[in-house]
């Protein structure tokens, strides 16, 4: 799985987006999805950062953390925005960060309480995805009202390469971005 920073070196505009739409409250805001022990889902708010070492949060001791613990899999949404129906989402697996100077440094920057109970985590990105409506969107000039514009990118090295949620062998060409990755865009 790639790091966010692998993920916004080969698609920049993408990764842009979707910084925009989790930091658009100021620091960053999103509903965290974790798989609990059950295999159903499991939502929370959270407050990812976002660093040019990576996608991190900061996840206090709760069911979600323990999710995050045994499985690790993830999805980050991010909050509704209030001027568009634009949204942003990323899926990969979440890692426990056990640098202590790094740790040190994401807290300094996020602005973490040193008397939580919190543990850090990094997000890799497996699937990117921004889906842009209306104005200022990437909705093209005569697609007419109601129609979005969505871009996704899929990490080449994820076992759902090739295929789509349901299994289905993408049939698209491939388009390769600056490093590679593949960056086909879902039809809207």
């Amino acid at each position: 799985m790639a790091s966010w920073s692998e993920f916004a070196a080969d698609e920049p505009r993408l990764a842009d987006g979707i910084r925009l739409l989790l930091q658009q409250y100021g620091p960053g805001f999103g509903y965290l999805a974790t798989v609990r022990a059950d295999g159903g889902p499991r939502v929370h708010p959270v407050c990812p950062v976002i660093t040019d070492e990576g996608l991190f949060c900061f996840v206090v001791d709760s069911p979600k953390r323990r999710d995050l613990e045994r499985d690790g899999r993830y999805a980050l949404h991010s909050f509704p925005a209030e001027e568009s129906d634009d949204e942003a989402y990323v899926a990969g697996r979440a890692h426990p960060v056990t640098d202590q100077a790094q740790v040190a440094r994401i807290a300094r920057l996020g602005r973490a309480a040193p008397q939580v109970d919190w543990r850090l985590f990094e997000f890799s990105v497996d699937v990117a995805m921004l889906t842009r409506r209306g104005p200022g969107g990437l909705v093209q000039p005569g697609d007419g009202p109601g129609r979005s514009a969505v871009q996704v990118w899929l990490d080449p090295r994820s076992a759902h390469r090739g295929s789509d949620a349901a299994g289905v062998p993408d049939q698209r060409p491939a388009r390769r971005g600056r490093h590679g990755f593949d960056t086909r865009r879902t039809a809207a």
